[in-house]
């Protein structure tokens, strides 16, 4: 019996990507002390009052089948905030609940995609991307991006690629780079999707973490609520990454055909976690705020680190929960460097080549442990660095 090749090849036959993070977590399970910089985790847990409200609904027995679109008041909800953000007119009828973002980028494809048909995507990535779209059915074609540019994408180079594609797929602010996409990037996007009728599937699960400039949702632009899916969680917003809740927002009749797939795949979200996210969300901005100042807190911190040393370069971090740094001055690629720090300080980040080749010879460090031993954990990375380039 053999599987199927679209199980077996969702890494394109390469790595996944996490084989230093897996290594990191081995030493863990066998007692060594690692700092741990790798994956997007909130270092405070999820607000008490919203496992309290969780634990309110399952008591009281909202524990069976949920409405597999999502339950009604939550797509109110999160359609309410969408409005709110972007300006554009958005119902319930334009929301699916998922389990998680992920969830959503996988059905989002599957819902722009025919098999075979060409993907795009920007690179650096998330690591999940290339599998997911090879998971849908579809072929993933990068559209590189370059550090001297803050990796903003070029709307020729999207547009030199995009010839038979059926989708392009985005993602600000950005994780890996800190980026946050401004409005002109964003209207070449839009122009190249009108011309070349691509769907446009936006990832925003970072919407409430900018640093710099503000948050435009394209789906806001002229042309674009028609053709545009956004992917959107409760993850980072209000640090539920393990409650596995998320959205996807789109035009009514794309939204419509998603909720079949939803009956024929995941079945819906549990009843007690839709009510704890909409209890979450009716906190308002002032609860998403306080989960994102410690992020923007340490981000300041290590713009004044880095800013004292010259092995190690910041592309400027605009958003998100993540650094990303130029470390090609210690002659190293970033997975030997990552490597290398781990083995001599017992410090994990994620290599560059983790997100796609176009963030080689860079690492990405998440800003997910408390403001002091962050501080320490990235001096002794440029220290480390500095050794290497010899310019210590």
């Amino acid at each position: 019996m053999q599987l199927s090749h679209r199980i077996t090849h969702l890494t394109g036959g390469g790595s996944d990507g996490w084989d230093v993070f897996y290594r990191s977590r081995r030493m863990i399970a066998e007692g060594v002390a690692v700092t741990e910089l790798t994956i997007g985790e909130h270092d405070i847990g999820t607000d008490q009052s919203i496992l309290d409200a969780m634990h309110r609904s399952a008591s009281g027995g909202h524990t069976g089948y949920a409405m597999v679109p999502g339950i009604a008041s939550l797509r109110r909800a999160v359609a309410e905030r969408i409005e709110a953000q972007s300006g554009v007119a958005t119902g319930p009828e334009n929301i699916l609940i998922t389990p998680g973002g992920q969830a959503a980028l996988f059905a989002a494809h599957m819902a722009a995609c025919n098999p075979g048909d060409r993907a795009l995507y920007l690179d650096p990535h998330y690591a999940t991307y290339p599998g997911t779209l090879r998971g849908a059915g579809a072929i993933p074609v990068a559209v590189p991006t370059r550090p001297e540019d803050a990796f903003l994408p070029r709307a020729e180079e999207i547009d030199a690629r995009a010839e038979g594609a059926a989708s392009l797929l985005i993602n600000t602010p950005n994780n890996p780079t800190g980026t946050v996409y401004d409005r002109p990037t964003l209207e070449g996007i839009a122009e190249v999707c009108r011309r070349r009728d691509l769907w446009l599937i936006s990832d925003e699960v970072y919407d409430t973490q900018v640093w710099e400039g503000r948050h435009l949702s394209p789906r806001a632009l002229p042309g674009m609520a028609e053709r545009t899916l956004v992917v959107g969680s409760m993850s980072k917003s209000h640090a539920m990454t393990g409650s596995r809740i998320g959205w996807i927002c789109g035009p009514e009749a794309a939204i419509a055909h998603l909720v079949t797939l939803a009956t024929h795949t995941t079945y819906g979200v549990a009843g007690f976690v839709q009510d704890a996210a909409e209890f979450a969300l009716a906190q308002g901005p002032e609860l998403e705020q306080r989960i994102a100042a410690p992020f923007r807190r340490r981000r300041d911190l290590a713009t004044g680190i880095i800013a004292a040393q010259k092995a190690v370069t910041l592309i400027p971090s605009r958003g998100a929960m993540y650094l990303m740094l130029d470390i090609r001055a210690t002659g190293l690629d970033g997975e030997t460097f990552a490597n290398r720090l781990l083995d001599a300080h017992r410090i994990a980040v994620m290599p560059g080549e983790s997100f796609g080749p176009s963030a080689a010879g860079h690492v990405r460090v998440a800003m997910t442990i408390e403001d002091a031993g962050f501080a320490a954990a990235l001096k002794c990375l440029c220290d480390f660095a500095a050794g290497l380039a010899g310019t210590g």
